[in-house]
């Protein structure tokens, strides 16, 4: 990219041009009109991409073409061409929001119709599955935390420093946790590991499953008033979902309930 005036290029994708629409725009400027080849050489972009950006600004009347010995060459057009177009999509704006209000009742009526549906939000990457553990904790009042959880997975998982603030705040906010771990010998000494110097009422209690009949890398949780999150721990396809909806938050307490007069102390 040979430009002479970098600042303006930005200033250009401001007034609505896209960031290719910008520097074809501007490349043209600066060399007061040029072939497509000389463009593509200029800007630093592919030929297609610059007669196809030309095509556009062409349609829209910010550039215009000339032939010359059996080529087309272009040149912008009067800069206040660019003002105009601004102004025309703010037009078309304007009319579209109009259009969406008058036709808004219609849409309410049918959505209304279809009923109440929950509040489902997808998670991916560790980032996101931190997300997920963060409103756990992100809540105004106390409450009792209920798990399924693979729990040396969630430790090996979890950044050290995150995992002891997950901790302390739960203790700080009077999270109470009851869990429904595997038995193997990590899970086992989970809470003798990770929650030593906590207050007594704050170590969850755990009851455990057999790991040979039921295995696996996961963890649901049901918390706060009406949430359950459900994550998926292997590295490989680390996701998470949040449903807010207080049936489904009802029911999975009650499922949570059968499951622990099943499980092991």
């Amino acid at each position: 990219m040979n430009l002479q005036n970098p600042d303006l290029l930005k200033k250009l994708e401001k007034s609505g041009l896209s960031d290719k629409e910008a520097l074809i725009y501007l490349s043209l400027l600066e060399l007061g009109g040029a072939y497509p080849s000389k463009i593509a050489q200029y800007s630093g972009l592919n030929r297609s991409t610059v007669y196809m950006v030309l095509l556009n600004l062409s349609v829209r009347g910010l550039v215009n073409e000339i032939e010359k010995k059996n080529k087309l060459f272009y040149q912008i057009e009067n800069p206040n061409r660019l003002i105009k177009y601004t102004k025309s999509k703010l037009s078309i704006i304007e009319n579209e929001i109009e259009q969406a209000e008058k036709i808004l009742p219609e849409i309410e009526g049918l959505f209304t119709a279809m009923g109440y549906k929950p509040k489902v939000t997808y998670f991916e990457g560790l980032e996101g599955v931190l997300q997920v553990y963060e409103s756990h904790i992100n809540v105004s009042k106390s409450y009792e935390m209920l798990a399924w959880a693979n729990a040396s997975g969630l430790e090996e998982l979890l950044p050290e420093k995150f995992f002891v603030n997950y901790r302390r705040t739960k203790e700080r906010k009077g999270i109470t946790t009851r869990g429904i771990i595997p038995d193997k010998e990590s899970d086992l000494t989970f809470t003798d590991r990770t929650y030593e110097n906590f207050k007594k009422e704050i170590v969850p209690e755990m009851r455990f499953i057999s790991s040979e009949k039921f295995p696996f890398k996961a963890e649901v949780t049901v918390y706060d008033q009406n949430k359950v999150s459900i994550v998926n721990l292997s590295k490989e396809k680390l996701t998470g979902v949040i449903i807010e909806d207080e049936t489904i938050h009802g029911l999975m307490k009650m499922i949570f309930e059968l499951s622990w007069l099943g499980a092991k102390k």
